[in-house]
């Protein structure tokens, strides 16, 4: 119906100068009116040009002085001919209208108050020339500035923008709107009345719908990045670190991976063929995620299990140990892996067994009698997930992703495991390293590893390393001129640096936002 009331009007007389008054006059909603306007400008069958009006409208507290009348005419009307006391006169009248009406009518010189508190009427007539102002206002007619201010500080009115149109016709006016048509069917060839359609035109500079597709999270990318592409001569001559065990990229080289699919491990690969004591804090509920069922494991190697029993309460291999009564059952607890590192036990237990691992590392594997293999070298590497019980911020999560590296070989030194650093961390994009001495119960020596960061122009913590300790090789069966050189770091700490992300939930977690996994750019470490 308003369509029809435009496109009538227009096709008699020349323009609508005012879209609100045109509403009124026919009965019409100005919001109708004023959507039929948008659209048909849309298309061209007008042309519209805004309108805007300033106009005052009252406030709540403008209606209600309007409905009742203002605080100093009602204060007037309260007091009797005689005069009234203050006190009885603010019992009459509400609190507000109290204050406001007792300073405005002193203002105006209505009332007056004697020494002795008795407020009495100065003239005996008074307007209330407020409510009038208001009512005025609330008709839609004007008011002179003067008055319009005063009731503006008294916040009693505020502007308000009113928007509207003027309508004149369009070069493509008509008296009534032909729907455009989309496509041309069979049916309108058939009956001929694709002659009198009218067609939508295209709009080539419009953008189509975005494609749906996977997309690879920040930290599958750099997690590929440092796996590589193509795969690894994993029979290729294992001998001594050196810089061709990383190719130019980047990538890892000559090193097999280690089979992580155990999330579940015992207390006792995480923990004790760690040569960790069952007293260490990590191994507090408050620390590690206890499982309650299954809770203990049913299958280690009992052999290796004595020897590590042995290691720990008495010590050997020229250690004291740690001279505490060592406890199966504490050993047998299963949880979720705190490290990576357990697996690294495992795969080193195995080797010393002198098998090749299979696919999956089970207990049943280290158990098993196997044939016995001269000692060969090898390189190990992983990337998985662990999980801390820890207190969830910006830079901690009770699950993240950790990056473990290790080189078994005989005759390896601490300036081993610094040169392989250095040349791991500057194929990442991290050339000045610093070394910090630590303590690992595992490990000895052990250094935190820091890198100095350009953008951030400061040395952040990137890793932690060290040599495996003689109280965890030599119980496995591993050679005594064997030596185990490790490092490890998480993959979340590179990724959020060289991603600008300040904060890890936003990386990785519930809280992610899609945009970033659809958006964020291709991961290339920081290399030339």
């Amino acid at each position: 119906m308003a369509e029809e009331a435009v496109l009538g009007f227009l096709e008699k007389n020349e323009e609508i100068t005012d879209s609100g008054q045109f509403a009124d006059e026919r009965g019409l909603s100005h919001d109708e009116i004023v959507n039929v306007i948008k659209s048909l400008n849309g298309f061209r069958l007008v042309d519209a040009q805004d309108i805007k009006k300033e106009k005052w409208v009252l406030t709540e507290e403008g209606a209600t002085y309007a409905a009742t009348g203002s605080p100093e005419f009602q204060l007037f009307l309260a007091i009797p001919e005689e005069g009234i006391s203050r006190e009885e006169l603010q019992r009459k009248l509400d609190a507000s209208v109290f204050k406001i009406g007792f300073q405005q009518g002193i203002k105006n010189k209505w009332i007056e108050m004697g020494k002795s508190q008795l407020v009495s009427r100065k003239v005996q007539k008074v307007d209330d020339k407020v409510k009038d102002l208001l009512l005025q206002i609330q008709g839609g007619k004007a008011i002179n500035r003067e008055d319009a201010d005063a009731l503006k500080r008294r916040k009693l009115i505020a502007p308000q923008t009113w928007k509207g149109y003027s309508v004149k016709k369009g070069p493509k006016y008509a008296p009534k709107r032909k729907k455009a048509v989309t496509d041309l069917t069979r049916d309108n060839l058939l009956r001929g009345d694709w002659k009198d359609l009218e067609f939508k035109e295209y709009n080539f500079l419009a953008k189509g719908l975005p494609p749906e597709g996977g997309h690879l999270h920040p930290l599958l990318k750099a997690r590929m990045y440092l796996l590589g592409t193509s795969s690894f001569p994993l029979n290729a001559p294992c001998t001594k670190a050196n810089p061709d065990d990383f190719s130019s990229n980047g990538k890892l080289r000559r090193f097999e991976e280690m089979p992580t699919n155990n999330y579940v491990e015992s207390s006792f690969w995480n923990f004790d063929a760690l040569f960790q004591p069952q007293q260490h804090p990590a191994r507090d509920s408050h620390d590690t995620f206890f499982l309650q069922e299954p809770s203990t494991t049913k299958l280690l190697p009992e052999d290796y299990v004595e020897r590590v029993k042995q290691i720990h309460e008495s010590g050997g291999y020229d250690s004291r140990g740690y001279g505490y009564v060592w406890k199966r059952e504490e050993a047998n607890k299963n949880l979720l892996r705190t490290h990576t590192t357990a697996v690294s036990s495992r795969m080193l237990y195995l080797l010393a067994q002198h098998s090749p691992p299979g696919p999956a590392l089970r207990d049943e594997d280290a158990i098993t009698n196997l044939d016995p293999q001269p000692f060969a070298p090898k390189r190990y590497y992983s990337i998985d997930r662990v999980f801390r019980n820890e207190a969830v911020d910006r830079t901690h999560l009770a699950e993240f992703h950790q990056i473990e590296g290790l080189i078994c070989d005989r005759g390896l030194s601490l300036g081993d495991l610094q040169g392989v650093l250095h040349d791991f961390f500057s194929r990442l994009g991290m050339s000045k390293l610093r070394f910090k001495p630590a303590y690992n119960p595992y490990t000895e020596p052990s250094m935190e590893i820091f890198g100095y960061h350009e953008g951030f122009k400061k040395w952040v913590e990137i890793g932690n390393s060290g040599m495996f300790r003689p109280e965890m090789l030599r119980p496995m069966g591993l050679p005594e001129d064997v030596q185990v050189i490790a490092w490890g770091l998480s993959l979340e700490r590179p990724t959020m640096i060289l991603y600008g992300i300040d904060n890890i939930r936003d990386l990785f977690g519930h809280k992610v936002n899609l945009d970033l996994i659809k958006s964020n750019p291709t991961c290339r470490l920081g290399l030339q």
